[in-house]
């Protein structure tokens, strides 16, 4: 049996549409893809139409990869998901830039955030621009010297009431879910550039964009409660 670490499986809820990859990680290929494409009326998700969908492809995946199938990302696009984009500036009493005051600086917006939209859970948080001295830069440059900075940040996220819908439904089928990304996002980072969405999603969660913040609430160690930054200092 094959180790799942090789595989990777993306499910994509959208308008309309669902779609399951199975992602072959050595070869870096989807040796399986397939949609279900439906009517949408409303703005509600189909729960039931989800559950049948997962139940004609899981068994053809697992079998595929040769394991079981524990984990999953989840790629959504819903007219519920919030774009809230928020800034936030801070003296710099020690005079350089470091990754501490920058965590300190984003800790704070997630807890403003968590407080104004507790049913929300937070899936994006991206560093749109460093303004420093009135000049914006869209990545951090190393040895920056300077007594106050502001960062303007993007927060995406989408109401817990769906994300507890989708996870019973996965959770039949004993499916965790280890991610969230939204479709959108995904799509217009990579903008023209014709890849299949999940490598697209792949590439993300391995910190290509590297202005956006991956966010754990769970941590062997102490580490606060951003797991690291994606290179924030190119």
């Amino acid at each position: 049996m094959n180790k799942e670490i090789d595989f990777e499986t993306n499910l994509i809820i959208s308008y309309g549409k669902f779609e399951i990859f199975l992602l072959d990680l050595k070869n870096y290929k989807n040796i399986y893809h397939e949609e279900f494409k439906f009517r949408e009326d409303t703005e509600n998700l189909d729960f039931n139409l989800l559950s049948e969908f997962l139940e004609n492809n899981i068994f053809k995946i697992e079998k595929l990869a040769g394991n079981f199938v524990n984990n999953i990302n989840v790629v959504i696009e819903n007219k519920s998901i919030l774009i809230s984009n928020i800034a936030i500036k801070k003296k710099n009493y020690s005079g350089e830039v470091t990754n501490v005051i920058l965590e300190s600086m984003l800790t704070d917006i997630k807890d403003l955030f968590i407080e104004s939209y507790n049913q929300h859970k937070l899936i994006h948080m991206v560093i749109n621009k460093y303004k420093i001295d009135g000049v914006s830069y869209h990545s951090l440059q190393n040895e920056i010297i300077n007594d106050e900075i502001c960062l303007e940040v993007k927060l995406i996220s989408i109401p817990n009431l769906i994300l507890i819908q989708i996870e019973r439904i996965l959770k039949n089928f004993q499916i965790q879910v280890i991610n969230y990304l939204e479709k959108n996002y995904v799509k217009n980072f990579f903008q023209d550039e014709e890849l299949d969405i999940s490598i697209k999603v792949n590439n993300l969660l391995n910190g290509l964009n590297k202005n956006e913040v991956k966010i754990t609430t769970k941590s062997k160690k102490k580490q606060g409660f951003f797991e690291k930054f994606f290179q924030l200092f190119s």
